[in-house]
C-alpha cells in the first residue's frame, strides 16, 4: 500500500485552525491513508434514474438501492458519494462506510436540444452537519459543475460557497466538472477538459472527476490525460468511470489513467454496481490494488479472480 502521513496533507487556507485536525483525519480516511482516491459514485440512482439499475447485462441485485451499501461495506473503497437522501435511510445499517454527500444532482430527462444542464443544490450544509453530529460517517461533500452551460455561473457561486463553508467544517469536497451545454463542441477534448481541472482548483476543490479525454491519432486519452493532470495543480484529479466494460480492460485504463495520466484515483460507478454483489466487491479490490497499491493490470486481474488477496490495513478492515 502508498502510504501517507498526516504531515504530507496540505492544508488549504480556507480550513479553519480549529478544524485542522479533522479534515486531516477525513483526507486520510477518504484516501485510505494514500493521498489517492478511490470513489465509489453511486450518484446515477438520481441522475440516470433506474437506467443504470434495471435492465439487460445489470445484475438484479441492482435494482435494490441496498445493493450499493453492501458493495461499500464488504468491497475496498475509499469513499461511497450518494445523495444526503439515499445516505440518511440505510447509514445507520452501514455505519462503518466513509460517505461523500452528492450536494446537487439533476436527472437525465431534460436534454441539451431543450436546455442547457443546471443541476441546484438539494440540500443545506446545515442538513449535512446535522446528519454527521448523529453519528453518519460523513467525510465530504461533491458537488457538479458544467461549464459551458448557460447557467455556469449559478452552480460556479453555489460550488464556490460551498466549498469554502465545507472546508471551515473540516470536510473535503470533490468537484464533478463537466463541459457541457450549447456551448460546447467537443466535451472529450483534452484541453478543455484541463481547463475545467483547473476551474475545480480555483473553486478550491480537493479532488475534481472529470470525464476522460477522447484518444486522438497521435496520443492515447492517458496521454492527454496529463495537461489536465498538471492543470489541477493540488486538486486531486480522477476519471469517471464510464459504461460498464470488461474488467481487464477497465483496470488498463485505470493504470495507465494514474501512471501516464498523472491521475490521483478514480471514481468508479456502473462498472461496478451493475455487477452481482461477489463480483462487485472483488472488482472494488482490484480497482483499490491498482489506486491504492500501484498493482499492474494483471495483478489486478488476478485480485478480480480471485487469484491473489487484496486487502486494506487496518484501521479500515470493516470495508
Amino acid at each position: 500500500m502508498l502510504q501517507i502521513s498526516e504531515e504530507d496533507i496540505k492544508i488549504p487556507a480556507d480550513v479553519l485552525p480549529e478544524a485542522h485536525q479533522l479534515y486531516r483525519e477525513n483526507y486520510l480516511a477518504a484516501t485510505q491513508n494514500t493521498g489517492r482516491l478511490m470513489l465509489f459514485a453511486c450518484d446515477q440512482k438520481f441522475e440516470h434514474l433506474n437506467d443504470d439499475f434495471f435492465g439487460k447485462g445489470i445484475d438484479p441485485a441492482d435494482n435494490n438501492p441496498e445493493h450499493l451499501f453492501k458493495i461499500a461495506s464488504q468491497g475496498a473503497i475509499g469513499v461511497m458519494a450518494a445523495q444526503r437522501g439515499l445516505i440518511s435511510q440505510y447509514a445507520t445499517d452501514y455505519p462503518g462506510i466513509n460517505y461523500l454527500v452528492k450536494m446537487n444532482s439533476k436527472t437525465h430527462l431534460i436534454k441539451l436540444e431543450q436546455d442547457d444542464p443546471y443541476s441546484p443544490q438539494l440540500c443545506t450544509l446545515d442538513s449535512v452537519l446535522d446528519m454527521r453530529e448523529a453519528g453518519v460517517n460523513i467525510v465530504g461533500v461533491g458537488y457538479t459543475v458544467y461549464l459551458g452551460s448557460e447557467y455556469e455561473s449559478t452552480m460556479l457561486a453555489e460550488a464556490g460557497e460551498l466549498i469554502a463553508a465545507a472546508h471551515a467544517q473540516g470536510l473535503i469536497v470533490v468537484l464533478w466538472v463537466y463541459p457541457r451545454g450549447k456551448a460546447v463542441s467537443n466535451e472529450k477534448d483534452a484541453h478543455l477538459i484541463a481547463g475545467a481541472a483547473g476551474v475545480a482548483l480555483c473553486l478550491g476543490a480537493d479532488f475534481v472527476k472529470v470525464n476522460p479525454p477522447a484518444a486522438t491519432d497521435s496520443a492515447s486519452s492517458a496521454q492527454l490525460l496529463k495537461q489536465a493532470s498538471e492543470a489541477a495543480g493540488r486538486c486531486g484529479l480522477v476519471c469517471a468511470g464510464g459504461a460498464t466494460v470488461d474488467a481487464h480492460a477497465f483496470l488498463t485504463q485505470l493504470y495507465e489513467q494514474i501512471h501516464v495520466g498523472g491521475a490521483r484515483g478514480n471514481a468508479t460507478g456502473r462498472n461496478i454496481h451493475q455487477r452481482s454483489l461477489n463480483e462487485a466487491v472483488r472488482l472494488t479490490k482490484a480497482i483499490s490494488a491498482i489506486t491504492l497499491a500501484d498493482f499492474d493490470p494483471d495483478e489486478a486481474l488476478d485480485v478480480f479472480e480471485g487469484k491473489e488477496n487484496f486487502s486494506l490495513p487496518d484501521p479500515f478492515m470493516d470495508f
